[in-house]
Protein backbone atom coordinates (compact mmCIF):
# COMPACT_ATOMS: atom_id res chain seq x y z
CA UNK A 1 0.00 0.00 0.00
CA UNK A 2 1.37 3.56 -1.29
CA UNK A 3 2.01 5.62 2.03
CA UNK A 4 1.87 9.25 1.44
CA UNK A 5 4.55 11.49 1.92
CA UNK A 6 2.36 13.42 5.12
CA UNK A 7 0.74 9.90 6.65
CA UNK A 8 3.48 10.93 9.52
CA UNK A 9 2.30 14.43 9.75
CA UNK A 10 -1.74 13.32 10.24
CA UNK A 11 -0.43 11.16 12.75
CA UNK A 12 0.80 13.32 15.30
CA UNK A 13 -1.99 15.42 14.67
CA UNK A 14 -4.18 12.39 15.83
CA UNK A 15 -1.66 12.54 19.09
CA UNK A 16 -2.09 16.25 19.34
CA UNK A 17 -5.74 16.06 19.12
CA UNK A 18 -5.81 13.27 22.15
CA UNK A 19 -3.62 15.92 23.98
CA UNK A 20 0.20 15.37 24.55
CA UNK A 21 1.72 16.52 27.12
CA UNK A 22 5.33 16.78 25.37
CA UNK A 23 4.57 18.88 23.34
CA UNK A 24 3.66 21.64 26.19
CA UNK A 25 6.90 20.42 27.85
CA UNK A 26 8.65 21.35 24.60
CA UNK A 27 7.34 24.96 24.53
CA UNK A 28 7.84 26.13 27.96
CA UNK A 29 10.99 24.72 28.71
CA UNK A 30 14.20 25.77 26.86
CA UNK A 31 16.33 23.04 26.81
CA UNK A 32 19.23 24.53 25.28
CA UNK A 33 19.82 26.25 29.39
CA UNK A 34 21.13 22.78 30.60
CA UNK A 35 23.95 22.23 27.99
CA UNK A 36 26.47 24.86 29.34
CA UNK A 37 26.09 21.97 32.37
CA UNK A 38 25.89 19.10 30.52
CA UNK A 39 28.61 19.88 27.91
CA UNK A 40 31.48 19.48 30.51
CA UNK A 41 30.25 15.66 31.08
CA UNK A 42 31.26 15.00 26.99
CA UNK A 43 34.73 16.82 27.14
CA UNK A 44 35.49 14.52 30.44
CA UNK A 45 34.23 11.29 28.78
CA UNK A 46 35.50 11.92 25.04
CA UNK A 47 39.22 10.19 25.34
CA UNK A 48 39.81 10.71 21.24
CA UNK A 49 37.46 12.02 18.19
CA UNK A 50 38.27 8.42 16.46
CA UNK A 51 34.88 6.12 16.09
CA UNK A 52 31.12 7.60 15.83
CA UNK A 53 30.61 10.87 17.08
CA UNK A 54 28.80 11.12 20.37
CA UNK A 55 25.26 11.30 21.10
CA UNK A 56 24.43 15.31 21.79
CA UNK A 57 24.43 15.74 25.77
CA UNK A 58 20.74 17.40 25.43
CA UNK A 59 19.45 14.32 23.79
CA UNK A 60 20.37 12.32 26.52
CA UNK A 61 19.47 15.10 28.81
CA UNK A 62 15.79 14.76 27.52
CA UNK A 63 15.89 10.61 27.33
CA UNK A 64 16.31 10.50 30.63
CA UNK A 65 13.50 13.32 31.81
CA UNK A 66 11.39 10.87 29.25
CA UNK A 67 12.20 7.55 31.33
CA UNK A 68 11.76 9.74 34.87
CA UNK A 69 7.83 11.02 33.38
CA UNK A 70 6.54 7.36 31.67
CA UNK A 71 8.51 5.20 34.52
CA UNK A 72 10.67 2.99 32.15
CA UNK A 73 13.82 0.96 32.33
CA UNK A 74 16.91 1.45 30.70
CA UNK A 75 15.67 -0.90 28.00
CA UNK A 76 12.22 0.24 27.50
CA UNK A 77 13.19 3.50 27.25
CA UNK A 78 15.13 2.87 24.50
CA UNK A 79 12.52 1.00 23.12
CA UNK A 80 9.84 3.16 23.11
CA UNK A 81 12.11 5.89 21.55
CA UNK A 82 12.18 3.61 18.24
CA UNK A 83 8.77 2.38 18.27
CA UNK A 84 6.69 6.39 19.85
CA UNK A 85 6.51 8.87 17.41
CA UNK A 86 5.70 11.17 19.51
CA UNK A 87 8.84 10.56 21.79
CA UNK A 88 10.79 11.01 18.45
CA UNK A 89 8.94 14.44 18.08
CA UNK A 90 9.90 15.21 21.82
CA UNK A 91 13.63 14.22 21.32
CA UNK A 92 13.87 16.25 17.59
CA UNK A 93 14.89 13.09 16.12
CA UNK A 94 14.25 11.81 12.67
CA UNK A 95 13.58 8.73 11.11
CA UNK A 96 16.74 7.58 10.24
CA UNK A 97 18.67 9.32 13.10
CA UNK A 98 20.35 6.91 15.56
CA UNK A 99 18.99 6.20 18.61
CA UNK A 100 20.67 5.81 21.93
CA UNK A 101 20.80 2.67 23.34
CA UNK A 102 19.94 1.44 26.95
CA UNK A 103 23.70 1.01 28.01
CA UNK A 104 24.79 4.31 26.44
CA UNK A 105 21.91 6.07 28.55
CA UNK A 106 22.83 4.11 31.83
CA UNK A 107 26.27 5.33 31.24
CA UNK A 108 25.20 8.74 30.72
CA UNK A 109 22.84 8.59 34.02
CA UNK A 110 26.09 7.10 36.14
CA UNK A 111 28.10 10.12 35.12
CA UNK A 112 25.16 12.67 35.89
CA UNK A 113 25.09 10.92 39.42
CA UNK A 114 28.92 11.09 39.80
CA UNK A 115 29.22 14.62 40.97
CA UNK A 116 25.96 15.02 41.80
CA UNK A 117 25.22 17.08 38.85
CA UNK A 118 21.89 15.50 38.45
CA UNK A 119 20.55 17.20 41.59
CA UNK A 120 21.83 20.59 40.24
CA UNK A 121 19.92 20.23 37.01
CA UNK A 122 16.88 19.12 38.66
CA UNK A 123 17.10 22.29 40.47
CA UNK A 124 17.54 24.36 37.84
CA UNK A 125 14.69 23.02 35.92
CA UNK A 126 12.52 23.42 38.98
CA UNK A 127 13.53 26.73 39.19
CA UNK A 128 13.03 27.60 35.78
CA UNK A 129 9.39 26.38 36.02
CA UNK A 130 8.41 28.42 39.01
CA UNK A 131 9.68 31.97 37.05
CA UNK A 132 7.20 30.86 34.09
CA UNK A 133 4.31 30.17 37.04
CA UNK A 134 3.97 26.77 38.07
CA UNK A 135 3.44 25.67 41.13
CA UNK A 136 2.46 23.33 43.66
CA UNK A 137 -0.41 24.42 45.63
CA UNK A 138 -2.78 21.16 45.28
CA UNK A 139 -0.51 18.66 47.58
CA UNK A 140 1.76 15.94 46.85
CA UNK A 141 1.79 12.33 45.62
CA UNK A 142 4.93 10.51 46.82
CA UNK A 143 5.98 7.28 44.51
CA UNK A 144 8.64 5.19 43.85
CA UNK A 145 9.35 3.42 40.28
CA UNK A 146 11.75 0.08 40.46
CA UNK A 147 15.02 0.98 37.61
CA UNK A 148 16.07 -1.99 36.68
CA UNK A 149 20.38 -2.54 35.61
CA UNK A 150 22.52 -5.19 34.30
CA UNK A 151 22.48 -7.66 36.47
CA UNK A 152 26.12 -8.83 37.92
CA UNK A 153 28.19 -11.55 38.26
CA UNK A 154 29.99 -11.63 41.63
CA UNK A 155 31.19 -14.66 43.00
CA UNK A 156 28.88 -15.78 45.71
CA UNK A 157 32.08 -14.05 48.13
CA UNK A 158 32.01 -11.07 46.11
CA UNK A 159 28.08 -10.64 46.56
CA UNK A 160 28.57 -11.56 50.56
CA UNK A 161 31.50 -8.95 50.85
CA UNK A 162 29.07 -5.81 49.13
CA UNK A 163 26.52 -6.83 51.39
CA UNK A 164 28.73 -6.68 54.22
CA UNK A 165 29.85 -2.88 53.26
CA UNK A 166 33.30 -3.93 51.95
CA UNK A 167 32.27 -2.36 48.32
CA UNK A 168 35.28 -0.51 47.79
CA UNK A 169 37.76 -3.43 49.05
CA UNK A 170 35.97 -5.73 46.31
CA UNK A 171 36.04 -2.98 43.42
CA UNK A 172 39.80 -2.46 44.20
CA UNK A 173 40.78 -5.99 43.69
CA UNK A 174 38.66 -5.65 39.99
CA UNK A 175 40.92 -4.85 37.30
CA UNK A 176 40.09 -1.80 35.37
CA UNK A 177 38.36 -3.70 32.01
CA UNK A 178 36.13 -5.29 35.08
CA UNK A 179 35.44 -2.45 37.23
CA UNK A 180 34.12 -0.29 34.52
CA UNK A 181 31.46 -3.33 33.61
CA UNK A 182 30.31 -4.05 37.62
CA UNK A 183 27.47 -1.68 39.53
CA UNK A 184 28.37 -1.82 43.41
CA UNK A 185 26.11 0.39 44.20
CA UNK A 186 22.40 -1.51 42.86
CA UNK A 187 20.79 -3.87 45.21
CA UNK A 188 18.09 -6.62 44.94
CA UNK A 189 14.70 -6.46 45.76
CA UNK A 190 10.83 -8.22 45.40
CA UNK A 191 8.02 -6.69 43.89
CA UNK A 192 4.80 -8.67 43.18
CA UNK A 193 6.20 -11.79 43.62
CA UNK A 194 9.13 -10.83 41.13
CA UNK A 195 13.16 -10.27 42.06
CA UNK A 196 14.55 -7.38 40.39
CA UNK A 197 18.48 -5.78 40.50
CA UNK A 198 18.90 -2.07 40.15
CA UNK A 199 18.14 1.16 42.28
CA UNK A 200 14.51 2.97 43.47
CA UNK A 201 13.64 6.32 41.95
CA UNK A 202 11.36 7.74 44.57
CA UNK A 203 9.75 10.76 43.29
CA UNK A 204 6.72 14.14 44.69
CA UNK A 205 4.59 14.88 42.16
CA UNK A 206 2.48 17.88 42.51
CA UNK A 207 -0.94 16.62 42.63
CA UNK A 208 -2.47 19.52 40.13
CA UNK A 209 0.01 19.70 37.52
CA UNK A 210 1.90 16.15 37.70
CA UNK A 211 4.80 18.16 38.28
CA UNK A 212 8.09 16.17 39.49
CA UNK A 213 8.74 18.80 42.61
CA UNK A 214 11.73 16.60 44.01
CA UNK A 215 13.38 13.14 43.60
CA UNK A 216 16.06 10.96 44.97
CA UNK A 217 17.52 7.86 43.92
CA UNK A 218 18.40 5.06 45.98
CA UNK A 219 19.46 1.51 46.29
CA UNK A 220 16.50 -1.68 45.10
CA UNK A 221 15.67 -2.69 48.49
CA UNK A 222 15.30 0.90 50.37
CA UNK A 223 12.02 1.31 51.51
CA UNK A 224 9.99 4.09 50.48
CA UNK A 225 9.49 5.30 53.92
CA UNK A 226 12.84 5.82 54.70
CA UNK A 227 13.12 8.80 51.78
CA UNK A 228 9.69 10.22 52.50
CA UNK A 229 10.55 13.01 54.82
CA UNK A 230 13.56 14.26 53.06
CA UNK A 231 11.03 14.36 49.42
CA UNK A 232 8.64 16.57 51.19
CA UNK A 233 11.21 18.85 52.73
CA UNK A 234 12.52 19.33 49.26
CA UNK A 235 9.11 20.65 48.07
Amino acid sequence: MFRGLFDVQSRLQKIDANGDPLVILNRVVDWEMFRPDLEPLRARDRKNNAGRPAYDVVLLFKMLVLQSLYNLSDDRTEQQVLDRLSFHRFLGLAFGDPVPDAKTLWAFREVLHADDRARRLFDKFDAFLREHGFQARQGQIVDAAIVPVPKQRNSRGENQRIKDGEAAQVRAAWTPAKAAQKDTDARWTQKNGKSFFGYKHHDSVDVKHKLVRGYTVTPANTHDSNVFAELLRAC
